[in-house]
C-alpha cells in the first residue's frame, strides 16, 4: 500500500467514476484500475461495488476512506516539516477558527505572524468548532481555536488543548439607539421580548443561546434568522434588532454598544488545540506562541474577557 494508491482510492470514492477520476489524476484509466486492484489485493477486501455508471463504497471502503485521508494529510505535514529542516522553504501553518474569532483576534494574529515570518504559507479555515475538531482529527489543520466549553472531553481526548480565555456573552445594539442606550443590563426574560437577530444553525453560539431560552421556557422575538457573523453585526448597527454575541467582537466597532446579559449570565471558554500524536512544526509552534500572547493581550484590553493562560 502506498500514498499514490490511497490518493487514487480517495478520488474514485469522491467522484464515483473510474474514468473521470483517472482524468482528474492525469492517469490512464487502466493504470488507475490496476492501482485500486492492487490495493484491494493487499488489504484482502473489495473497496468498491462496481456497477455500470454507479461506483459505491463497500463497508471496507467506508472504513478505509477517513483513514486514507488522514494518512495523506499526515504525509503532507511530514513533507513540509522536512522542507523546513532542509531549508527549502519556511513552512506552512493551517489554522482553524470560528467566525467570531475570524473578525476579532485572528486578523491581528495573522497580520503579526505574516509580518514576522513572510515566507511561511498561511491557510485559514473558518468554521464552527465541531467541524474544526473533525478537521484536526483528519489531519487537515495544524492548530484550531475552538469553543472548548461546548464540547465534551471524550471528543477532545486525542487533542492537546491550551485554555486561553473565558468570555462573556453580551447583548449588542446600535450605538444610535437611544432606548437601548438607557439599558444597563438585560435578563433573558427581558431580552425575549426585544426584536433580535439569531445566527445560522451551524453556529455553536446559536445553540448556546437557544438552549438558554428553552431552559427558561422562553422563545425569542426573532426578526431575522440564519445570518452570518458579519451580517449580524451590520444589521444590528442599522437598528434592525439586538443580538447575543461574545464580548470580543465589540473591539473596533464604534457603531455598536453592548450591555451585560444577566439572570443567567452566559460565558464561553476558548482554547487552542492540536493533535497529541503529531508534533507541531516549527512554524506551527511559532503560531501557537503568538496566539497565546495575543489572547492574553485581548484579555487585558476589554471587559468581559478573562485570561486563562
Amino acid at each position: 500500500m502506498n500514498l499514490e494508491q490511497l490518493q487514487s482510492f480517495i478520488e474514485v470514492a469522491r467522484i464515483g467514476h473510474f474514468t473521470r477520476a483517472a482524468e482528474h489524476l492525469h492517469l490512464a484509466q487502466p493504470s488507475l484500475s490496476r492501482q485500486i486492484s492492487t490495493l484491494e489485493n493487499d488489504l484482502g477486501s473489495e473497496l468498491f461495488h462496481r456497477a455500470r455508471g454507479n461506483i459505491t463504497l463497500t463497508a471496507a471502503g467506508e472504513t478505509l476512506l477517513p483513514l486514507a485521508k488522514r494518512m495523506l494529510a499526515d504525509a503532507e505535514t511530514v513533507r513540509h516539516e522536512m522542507q523546513e529542516l532542509a531549508g527549502l522553504n519556511k513552512g506552512r501553518v493551517r489554522l482553524g477558527a470560528p467566525p467570531t474569532l475570524c473578525i476579532s483576534m485572528v486578523p491581528e494574529v495573522l497580520g503579526t505572524f505574516h509580518q514576522n515570518h513572510p515566507g511561511i504559507d498561511l491557510h485559514l479555515s473558518e468554521s464552527g468548532s465541531r467541524h474544526l475538531l473533525d478537521q484536526l482529527a483528519g489531519g487537515t489543520l495544524d492548530l484550531a481555536l475552538v469553543v472548548t466549553s461546548d464540547h465534551d472531553t471524550a471528543k477532545m481526548s486525542s487533542l492537546e488543548t491550551t485554555q486561553l480565555l473565558r468570555e462573556d456573552l453580551v447583548v449588542i445594539g446600535s450605538a444610535s439607539d437611544r432606548k437601548f442606550a438607557q439599558k444597563t443590563a438585560f435578563t433573558l426574560t427581558e431580552l425575549a421580548d426585544v426584536p433580535q437577530i439569531v445566527f445560522d444553525k451551524s453556529y455553536d453560539l446559536r445553540a448556546t443561546t437557544m438552549n438558554a431560552y428553552r431552559a427558561r421556557g422562553l422563545s425569542p422575538k426573532v426578526v431575522l434568522e440564519g445570518a452570518e457573523m458579519d451580517a449580524v453585526l451590520r444589521l444590528v448597527e442599522r437598528g434592525l434588532g439586538v443580538a447575543i454575541v461574545p464580548a470580543m467582537v465589540l473591539f473596533d466597532r464604534p457603531g455598536l454598544r453592548s450591555v451585560p446579559l444577566v439572570d443567567p449570565g452566559l460565558t464561553r471558554t476558548l482554547g487552542l488545540a492540536h493533535r497529541k500524536d503529531v508534533s507541531l512544526t516549527r512554524a506551527a509552534t511559532a503560531m501557537q506562541e503568538l496566539i497565546v500572547r495575543t489572547a492574553a493581550g485581548f484579555a487585558a484590553r476589554g471587559l468581559g474577557i478573562t485570561s486563562l493562560g
